[in-house]
């Protein structure tokens, strides 16, 4: 009787995991949802503005491939791998989940993990912004800053009408 209700509770908590990361995986390929234009970063438009040298285009794409090529290498013979990690983290998250006692420390050692993942992921994004933003000129990472900032002032205009606080 056990399994077949801890059966049933998994058929229905996974889906609802599964929906939840792919609703916000809005906006397809590119993953551009609504809030995208608010984000800090050197996107294409910016890059436009920052009037950047042939030399620096040259070396913004080959950054940009090396990045690719990397994540390609990355994850060229891992699928199986992914696969069996990706199973044994829900295999923990239904074991507790699903318990008949809830275990706080099992909680916090599964959530630390998944923070864990996280601060690697940023950290390894905000090396690769590094290198990126190297690349330009002392007065061009003063005009980026000033971009960036009146981005956030509009971002921060807009925000109530993207969250529907004005709504009475």
């Amino acid at each position: 009787m056990k399994t077949v209700k801890k059966l049933i509770l998994a058929s229905v908590v996974l889906p609802l995991i599964l929906s939840t990361s792919s609703a916000f995986a809005y906006g397809g390929k590119d993953h551009h949802g609504p809030g995208d234009e608010c984000r800090p970063g050197l996107d294409r438009e910016m890059m436009q503005e920052l009037n950047l040298s042939d030399s620096q285009k040259e070396q913004f794409k080959e950054l940009r491939q090396a990045n690719k090529e990397a994540m390609k290498e990355r994850f060229k013979d891992k699928p199986q791998a992914d696969d069996a990690m990706r199973d044994a983290h829900f295999d923990k998250l239904n074991d507790l989940l699903l318990a008949d006692k809830f275990d706080p420390a099992k909680a916090t050692a599964l959530a630390q993990e998944m923070a864990n993942k996280q601060v690697e992921r940023q950290v390894d994004m905000l090396s690769k912004q590094h290198k990126m933003l190297s690349i330009l000129t002392p007065e061009q990472k003063a005009k980026f800053i000033e971009l960036q900032k009146e981005r956030m002032e509009d971002c921060a205009d807009d925000m109530p009408r993207h969250h529907g606080k004005d709504r009475n």
